[in-house]
């Protein structure tokens, strides 16, 4: 496959893109945040179970979603460059934050007289305490780094295949952002709660479950991203682009 833009799309520099109006950025940068934060809210409390080859399957449910976020982020830095996906990035790291402070406000506030509630949200959101705290806190540490190591690595493997070969890209960039997710996640996460080995083995299956995942909708990231390309009119390169994490300006 080769994702080679049509002739009348025109290659920039992303540093020559000034202000020149994006039609869909928006939209993509919102469906970012709200599939990355309800992945977080209903997926990742929920432990599922299928059967494969006459064996138990247990995994995180959130699974099947968080890895679309990735996506989104390929999606992101693929048409419009690192920095409009470095300021997406900050945009749901800030939105994660929100999601863990309103949640351990909003279950530790007393109970009205009546309401039986309580327990159900303690049951899903948890009550706070060291393991939550961890689980939040490695959570967004890990959303935070990989996606900054899927867009830088993205970015620059567009320059290497100058603009040819997407799919090479699209999976080589997660198979690095959802080792350096893993890697942050689990051991912050379950360490010390979990044994070693159960760890890795978590880490280790989770890791080629979201790499299948890329895989398996290649060719909905194909469609999408050479959809936007065409509706944009241009495709983006990060030539001159200032690699740092640590700024949200474009």
């Amino acid at each position: 496959m080769d994702s080679s833009p049509a002739a009348t799309i025109e290659k920039i520099d992303a540093s020559t893109l000034g202000a020149r109006p994006l039609r869909h950025f928006d939209f993509v940068m919102a469906a970012f945040v709200v599939v990355l934060v309800l992945s977080n809210v209903i997926g990742a409390a929920k432990l599922a179970s299928v059967t494969l080859f006459g064996q138990p399957f247990i995994f995180g449910a959130g699974i099947l979603f968080f890895p679309i976020s990735y996506v989104i982020g390929d999606v992101l830095t693929e048409v419009y460059g690192y920095a409009r996906a470095r300021r997406c990035i900050w945009a749901g790291f800030w939105a994660l934050i929100f999601l863990a402070v309103m949640t351990v406000v909003v279950v530790a506030m007393p109970p009205a007289p009546g309401w039986e509630g309580q327990a159900a949200y303690e049951g899903v959101f948890g009550t706070l305490g060291v393991q939550t705290l961890r689980i939040v806190g490695a959570s967004i540490a890990g959303f935070w780094g990989g996606e900054f190591v899927n867009a830088f690595v993205l970015s620059r493997m567009k320059l290497l295949t100058q603009g040819r070969l997407l799919w090479t890209r699209t999976i080589g960039s997660t198979v690095f952002g959802q080792a350096v997710d893993s890697l942050i996640f689990y051991p912050i996460a379950f360490l010390g709660v979990w044994s070693t080995e159960q760890v890795l083995a978590v880490m280790v299956s989770n890791w080629a479950l979201k790499v299948a995942w890329e895989v398996l909708l290649t060719p909905v990231t194909y469609k999408v991203v050479n959809g936007l390309k065409r509706a944009e009119g241009l495709d983006i390169y990060d030539s001159q682009t200032d690699f740092t994490p640590f700024k949200t300006r474009i």
